[in-house]
């Protein structure tokens, strides 16, 4: 049997009695679209992270463009995101009107770098641009430094979208990750660490005037019906369906992120010292969406792949181009200083399996295969 990656047929193993039921209902009731679960799973995901309010849509690329939308993204506009992380976060912001500005990461957390990001505004108005917002991006699991990211962004009059897809639920300084943006967003892709079963996600805020824009540009701009159109807004609402599965996989989250706390223990215990391990800073906790750690050089995480393509054992690459050196975004303003730890990460990272359901006898062909 294929080790698997990330092992959704466990968890659904787990739960499977409870996601029949809940599809049961759906199916009942009939309501496939905006139907009372996706209610319910709302007012359950903002309990879980603290935020007032919660609000479903289609997908985490789209959670993104609503948040910019909603805040009043427009042309001219420099959004600052990280290079080092999935196209998503980016390719909202061109499509938007606005300007994407790629901005560093630390090389021990792989988030964003604040150094790099207050270079990148002082180059951003020497270009003409108007910096508005910046997204930072919970990489990996851990949340980004927001005590260092918040002074700078107020102080330079910039919004703050928490790009929470992989990192939902995790734990910033007593704070959970979903409540410490203006905006939070997140994806429900299956692979994700709370994911369905096909394209969701969703935003978190306590600002109510946001929440009720969202709520109106995440269906067409309606107003009091469907057929008043306040404003330009899109198609973009959470499956029933989809918020009935979710429901039943919430209520397991955080016994899976206590689970996903000790696997990733037991491989730091076993490749500290052989390897770069990723480093949690004190106060913060993972979701550990991946668990990734750095060879020296791509020479050796060529021989890791290796070693684990022989014993059968699943990796990836996450990220194998930065953001900046794609061919899509190449022409878009970064750094000024370059971004060196970017492009050095992409050559050297390379990624575990990593599940709440991966046992220690696995796990130990894992870690024996590549010390």
């Amino acid at each position: 049997m294929t080790m698997p990656f990330i092992d959704l047929a466990a968890q659904q193993a787990r739960i499977r009695t409870q996601l029949d039921g809940a599809i049961g209902r759906v199916l009942e009731h009939g309501s496939y679209i905006m139907g009372p679960e996706v209610e319910a799973f709302e007012e359950k995901l903002a309990a879980f992270c603290g935020a007032k309010h919660a609000l479903g849509c289609a997908n985490g690329t789209d959670a993104l463009s609503l948040a910019l939308m909603a805040l009043g993204v427009k042309a001219g506009d420099a959004v600052f995101v990280p290079s080092f992380t999935f196209a998503a976060t980016a390719e909202v912001v061109p499509f938007l009107g606005a300007t994407p500005v790629f901005v560093d990461v630390l090389p021990d957390t792989f988030n964003l770098d604040v150094e790099s990001l207050k270079r990148a505004i002082r180059f951003a108005k020497d270009e003409g641009l108007t910096p508005r917002f910046v997204i930072p991006v919970d990489l990996f699991g851990l949340a980004a430094d927001y005590d260092a990211i918040i002074p700078v962004a107020r102080e330079n009059g910039l919004s703050i979208i928490d790009d929470a897809a992989q990192g939902f639920g995790a734990s910033y300084r007593g704070r959970t990750v979903g409540a410490i943006g203006d905006i939070t967003t997140t994806s429900f892709f299956p692979a994700k660490p709370l994911g369905c079963y096909g394209d969701g996600g969703a935003l978190t805020t306590d600002n109510d005037d946001y929440a009720a824009l969202i709520r109106s540009l995440r269906n067409h701009g309606q107003g009091a019906d469907r057929y008043d159109q306040q404003r330009i807004g899109m198609n973009s609402r959470l499956d029933t369906l989809q918020a009935a599965i979710l429901i039943e996989k919430l209520a397991i989250f955080a016994d899976e992120i206590e689970e996903r706390q000790n696997v990733a223990q037991r491989y730091t215990e076993g490749l500290k010292g052989r390897y770069d391990v990723p480093t949690v800073p004190e106060g913060l906790r993972s979701t550990w969406a991946q668990y990734t750690i750095k060879t020296k050089s791509a020479a050796e995480r060529a021989e890791v792949m290796s070693k684990t393509k022989a014993a059968d054992i699943p990796t990836a690459v996450y990220y194998p181009i930065p953001l900046h050196a794609q061919v899509a975004f190449r022409a878009f303003p970064r750094d000024p200083n370059g971004l060196p730890v970017s492009d050095d990460l992409a050559e050297r990272v390379i990624s575990l399996p990593m599940h709440p359901y991966l046992g220690a006898q696995v796990q130990d062909k894992i870690i024996e295969a590549i010390v």
